[in-house]
């Protein structure tokens, strides 16, 4: 996908209205977590930040949402995603389009990233 939105509101506006509801959730979902998060496009994608460092990513595609929050935040969360046969690797997890996305899940991952970006300044 070519780089043709400046911001999170243009990237979800590319999708049908129904992958644009998921993503708008999650958003919120990400948001939900912390007051002082910093919205950006990274690496082609929808990206936060927390204190100045790289939080969680977001990409849709035709057959699923990929979610991105680094190794640790993958590695920490395993079980989870296997319990659940989610498509997983060292930095992404893939949720189905067709499935409600586990938004219990998401608010584990993205407080658990906190954490580790806290841990790290101290």
């Amino acid at each position: 996908m070519k780089n043709t939105f400046k911001n999170i509101d243009d990237y979800i506006l590319l999708f049908p209205i129904n992958v644009q509801n998921k993503l708008l959730e999650l958003r919120k979902t990400i948001h939900s977590q912390a007051q002082d998060l910093e919205e950006y496009i990274g690496y082609q994608m929808p990206a936060f930040k927390y204190k100045g460092k790289p939080l969680v990513y977001f990409a849709a595609y035709k057959k699923h949402i990929g979610f991105y929050p680094g190794a640790e935040g993958i590695k920490n969360f395993e079980k989870d995603f296997k319990e659940k046969n989610y498509k997983f690797s060292k930095g992404a997890v893939q949720f189905p389009i067709e499935e409600d996305i586990p938004f219990d899940l998401i608010n584990r991952i993205v407080a658990f990233r906190i954490e580790e970006i806290k841990q790290k300044k101290s």
